[in-house]
C-alpha cells in the first residue's frame, strides 16, 4: 500500500496530466506531450508543498473546484511556461532593427523626432526589451531623432516581476557589449550581491503587463513599428501559430517588422500579406 501511495504523492497519473495538459493547451495554447510529463512534476513540487497537499494528484483534484481558481492558473502557468532568454539573443535581430528597420521606418513616414513604439510580445525576464532600449538609446545618442516606447507582455506574473525590478545578476550580462554594461547598469551598493540594475533612464521607456498571446484581442496599440516575438510560436499547433501571427500583425502599422525566432522561419506561408524580409524577419 506505501508505494502505490508514494507514487501518488511524486507522479500524475495519466488522467491528472491529461486534465492539466488539457488546460494548458487550452489556456495558453502550450502543448504538453508525455515527454514533459517528468519535467512538469518536477515543476508542480514546490507548489504542491506550499498548499499542504499531500501529492500531485490531489492538487490537481482540488484544482478546479478552488474557490481561487484563476489565481491558481496563474501559478500553474508560472511553473509549465519555458522563459529561455538573453540579452542580444540572435543579436542580427538588432543590427537589423539598428541599420536597416529604423532608418526605413524613419524615411517612411517622413517622422523627424517620431516617437517609435516596439514590443517586447513574450518578454520573459525583460532581457530582450532591455537590449531593444540599449540599442535605441545608443542611436539617438549617435545622431539618429526619435524617440522611443517599449512594450513587453508575458503570460508569466513571476518573469514579468523580475523584469520590473531590472536587477540581473553579472553572469547573464556577458552577451552585453562592456561599453553598454558601464553606460546602462548600475552596480548594487550592496558588494556581496553580484548583481546589476538597468539605468532608470532606460526602464522609465520601458513598460511590462501580464497579457496572454491566446487572446481573443490585445490591450496594445495598432501603430507598433515593430513587434518582436521569438522562440514562442514553436509552442504552439499551426492554426494556433496563424491566429496569433494574424493579431499581432494587425497591431503593426504599415510598414511594420515581426521579428520570430530562427525555429519559426516559415511562420510567414500562413499570413497571406506577410512579406519575409530575412528569414526570420517579416514586413507588412
Amino acid at each position: 500500500m506505501m508505494p502505490a501511495m508514494q507514487d501518488s504523492a511524486v507522479h500524475l497519473s495519466d488522467r491528472h496530466f491529461r486534465t492539466i495538459a488539457e488546460l494548458i493547451e487550452g489556456k495558453v495554447g502550450i502543448k504538453l506531450p508525455q515527454g514533459k510529463r517528468l519535467m512538469l512534476e518536477g515543476r508542480l513540487h514546490k507548489r504542491v508543498r506550499a498548499l499542504n497537499f499531500s501529492g500531485l494528484n490531489e492538487y490537481v483534484d482540488n484544482l478546479f473546484g478552488a474557490e481561487h481558481f484563476d489565481t491558481e492558473l496563474t501559478h500553474l502557468i508560472d511553473v509549465v511556461t519555458t522563459n529561455k532568454t538573453d540579452f542580444f539573443r540572435e543579436p542580427q535581430h538588432f543590427t537589423f532593427m539598428r541599420d536597416v528597420a529604423i532608418p526605413a521606418l524613419l524615411k517612411l513616414h517622413g517622422r523627424r523626432n517620431a516617437n517609435l513604439k516596439i514590443w517586447s510580445s513574450a518578454s520573459s525576464t525583460g532581457m530582450e526589451a532591455y537590449t531593444t532600449a540599449m540599442v535605441l538609446d545608443d542611436m539617438t545618442r549617435n545622431g539618429s531623432r526619435f524617440q522611443y516606447r517599449i512594450l513587453g507582455t508575458d503570460i508569466s506574473t513571476a518573469v514579468l516581476r523580475l523584469a520590473k525590478t531590472a536587477i540581473y545578476t553579472r553572469d547573464v550580462l556577458a552577451p552585453v557589449p562592456e561599453h553598454f554594461v558601464k553606460r546602462y547598469f548600475l552596480s548594487s551598493r550592496d558588494k556581496s550581491r553580484d548583481e546589476m540594475r538597468v539605468v532608470p533612464e532606460l526602464r522609465r521607456m520601458t513598460h511590462f503587463m501580464r497579457m496572454n498571446l491566446m487572446d481573443a484581442s490585445y490591450p496594445v496599440d495598432r501603430d507598433v513599428d515593430i513587434i518582436f516575438c521569438r522562440n514562442v510560436l514553436i509552442y504552439f499547433e499551426r492554426e494556433t501559430q496563424r491566429k496569433v501571427i494574424e493579431q499581432l500583425c494587425s497591431h503593426l502599422r504599415p510598414g511594420g517588422y515581426l521579428l520570430v525566432g530562427h525555429s519559426e522561419s516559415m511562420i510567414h506561408s500562413a499570413v497571406p500579406g506577410l512579406k519575409q524580409v530575412q528569414p526570420t524577419i517579416f514586413k507588412v
